[in-house]
């Protein structure tokens, strides 16, 4: 049986995601992306890192890799073709929303994720959080 990968414009991608969603959301762009990446968490769990990974890839989101391992969280570096990552025009809310959700979903402590964006080196740094005195009743 051979697996056959649906594709769609990148085009398309982009009219919504950088010039529609702005639009509609507004000044609530950013708070807004973050929440909706934490429902689509929700609705594509990932029960380990590699799956977030893998996630990233098969949603054209990019090259997402895991930096550095702490005892309170972690660093991803996100990477891509410059013309797909689109670094200066985009944020990146919707992928650390994500990425917050499903490593608190898997690890039970309350997370938060924040990005920075390395324009230079034409990469994100997304540092996640966790608070290990607030566990999450799963």
């Amino acid at each position: 049986m051979s697996s056959v990968q649906k594709t769609f414009p990148l085009f398309g991608y982009e009219l919504i995601r950088d010039y529609l969603l702005p639009s509609i959301l507004g000044k609530h762009e950013n708070d807004i992306l973050y929440w909706a990446g934490k429902d689509l968490a929700r609705k594509f769990p990932c029960t380990d890192i590699p799956l977030i990974i893998s996630f990233f890839k098969d949603a054209g989101w990019g090259d997402l890799a895991l930096e550095k391992e702490m005892k309170d969280g972690f660093v991803f570096r996100l990477t891509n073709d410059p013309e797909l990552l689109k670094i200066k025009e985009r944020n990146f809310r919707l992928e650390a929303g994500f990425i917050a959700e499903q490593i608190q979903n898997f690890k039970g402590y309350l997370t938060e994720c924040f990005e920075e964006k390395k324009e230079h080196q034409e990469q994100v740094i997304f540092t996640v959080k966790m608070d290990l005195k607030e566990k999450i009743e799963q």
